[in-house]
């Protein structure tokens, strides 16, 4: 979870700052109209002009996507469901053509934004929530496997091949191997130090983290398709301003060079990081001991079920106020439903008032629970209360005839 947070917050903070580098970049050309004089000043409220504004434009697009999704949710019919996923679609590419090319802000950020949006505020009212998960999911699928293999057949040429020359030799020197493993472990020490600099926020917020999660987040940072993208991105800006003669050939070799060799050393991060970080990754997990469930998972793993069992247990109280259940033993329940195995007299209870609360008055009808009440708990006096389920097979006749006796006289009680 917290790997997948920090994703989204590098990948759109990476493209802020390589915007504005870039931008630097391409101004050495000397190609007029092409790249801007940044300096600090300059470059500060560039940052904050594509952060915040695309930001607000994300939050703009979300708020109008929540907007149509609510008057969509109150049909049921099959070509709504593939209008509501075909409006996440249009929302996210005119968000992004609004906020780059309209406004000259962070089309990234503002589509990262107006998703946030949706899923905080308008989850609930896609009516087929499967269908638009599944179709995000294949496509990203299929995008991330056309850039990955787009970006080997360019890395491969530039190691091979300079194709800028007439001679067959590769862009890549010796020391430049050198550098790349270089780089790979400064990357790899900058992340320790970042993981373990915010550590005491880190453990701190959401469901917190410790030391072994925090040591398997610092070596799990595989590189990959942001930077890979935005290497492609520059290295074809500079041979398409540079194939028209607008510099000299001798720049023109100069700066194919710089975006070759800098989309090398980006490629060959991220396969250092698929080979290495990536292979190793399995190992680590379990000498940190992070296979067996953490205390974290376990929490997470029992609200959930405690989710689970509120919600079946909620409408099998509303399933017994229909006359056609007011007979089902709850020992067939028991059987079938795993969830509504061990449940508690308080927890029905609650339930039931939970049913009683939510329903209209003219359309509430008290739930039967005189089969299922006699087989929660175990009395050793009239109004003293174990903690224990028993099976209905342990009891004696004449102890269930008490327990009976017992519950009828609660579920009077309720009704009153």
């Amino acid at each position: 979870m917290h790997i997948s947070g920090e994703s989204l917050m590098n990948d759109g903070s990476a493209i802020v700052f390589y915007n504005i580098f870039s931008a630097r970049f391409l101004f050495e050309l000397g190609i007029n109209g092409v790249g801007e004089d940044i300096g600090w000043g300059k470059g500060f409220a560039m940052f904050f002009r594509l952060a915040f504004g695309a930001v607000a434009i994300g939050l703009a697009f979300g708020i109008g996507v929540v907007f149509v999704l609510y008057h969509l949710n109150r049909s049921l019919s099959g070509e709504d469901n593939v209008v509501q996923v075909v409006l996440t679609i249009s929302a996210a590419y005119l968000a992004f053509f609004t906020s780059e090319i309209l406004s000259g802000c962070s089309g990234v950020i503002a589509v990262l934004t107006c998703g946030v949006t949706i899923k905080s505020f308008g989850e609930t009212l896609i009516n087929d929530l499967k269908l638009a998960v599944n179709f995000w999911e294949i496509t990203e699928h299929l995008l991330n496997s056309l850039l990955f293999a787009l970006a080997g057949v360019v890395w491969g040429d530039i190691l091979s091949n300079n194709r800028y020359t007439d001679t067959f030799e590769s862009a890549f020197e010796g020391k430049d191997w050198g550098y790349m493993i270089v780089l790979y472990l400064f990357l790899m020490i900058i992340r320790f130090a970042l993981i373990f600099g915010f550590y005491p926020v880190t453990k701190r917020i959401g469901i917190g983290t410790n030391v072994r999660e925090s040591l398997f987040s610092s070596w799990a940072g595989l590189r990959g398709a942001v930077g890979i993208a935005l290497a492609l991105s520059i290295n074809s800006d500079v041979v398409h301003l540079t194939s028209s003669g607008a510099v000299d050939e001798s720049t023109r070799a100069k700066y194919l060079d710089y975006t070759e060799k800098l989309f090398g050393f980006v490629g060959g991060i991220a396969f250092l990081t698929l080979v290495i970080n990536a292979t190793l990754s399995g190992p680590i997990l379990k000498r940190l001991g992070l296979v067996t469930p953490s205390d974290t998972r376990e929490k997470i793993v029992k609200n959930y079920r405690d989710h689970v069992v509120a919600y079946t247990l909620g409408q099998y109280v509303r399933l017994l106020s229909e006359e056609r259940f007011h007979l089902l033993d709850f020992s067939v329940i028991k059987k079938h439903v795993p969830f509504l195995s061990n449940i508690t007299y308080e927890q029905l209870m609650n339930e039931v008032h939970k049913y009683k609360k939510n329903t209209p008055v003219h359309e509430f009808v008290e739930p039967n629970l005189e089969n299922i009440i006699p087989y929660l708990y175990e009395f050793d006096q009239p109004v003293a209360v174990k903690n224990k389920n028993v099976e209905v097979e342990n009891i004696s006749p004449e102890r269930r005839r008490v327990l009976k006796d017992v519950r009828r006289q609660s579920v009077v009680n309720i009704h009153k």
